[in-house]
């Protein structure tokens, strides 16, 4: 059924996804899909990396981290972006159409007022691409 899934990860906080990494790697070994890990970074320095060449070669040490620990095949796309507070849904949909995946799988937090007002960043790839989205609560 799904052969690719996008898995967008923050570096800053992995030890807070493992609820949504549980959920890709088991759908993964469920359909024998691939997990693409993306990560989107600034051009600038940052907590993570100095660079975006680092940045995409620590996402990379990520995605063989996780192949190895859940038997998943996994791949990594770095993205960059000007600013990723502010573009961060256009650069995760930029992610989607380049990478080809078919389902996204993404954590969530519990929503509040303001997404009444503003959609979370999953509501919003929901809204605006045509693969599946799966939405993981902590």
């Amino acid at each position: 059924m799904f052969k690719k899934i996008m898995v967008p990860v923050d570096l800053n906080h992995a030890d807070k996804l493992q609820k949504a990494l549980n959920t890709a790697a088991d759908l993964a070994n469920h359909y024998g899909a691939t997990i693409c890990y993306v990560g989107v970074t600034a051009a600038t320095p940052g907590a993570v990396a100095h660079n975006p060449e680092e940045f995409g070669r620590k996402l990379a040490a990520f995605a063989d981290e996780q192949a190895g620990a859940r038997g998943v095949k996994t791949e990594s796309k770095p993205m960059t972006s000007h600013d990723p507070a502010v573009d961060l849904d256009d650069t995760l949909m930029e992610a989607l159409e380049q990478t080809g995946c078919d389902l996204v799988v993404m954590a969530t937090h519990v929503p509040n007022i303001s997404d009444y007002l503003w959609s979370s960043n999953g509501g919003r790839i929901a809204n605006h691409t045509r693969a599946s989205v799966f939405l993981v609560r902590d």
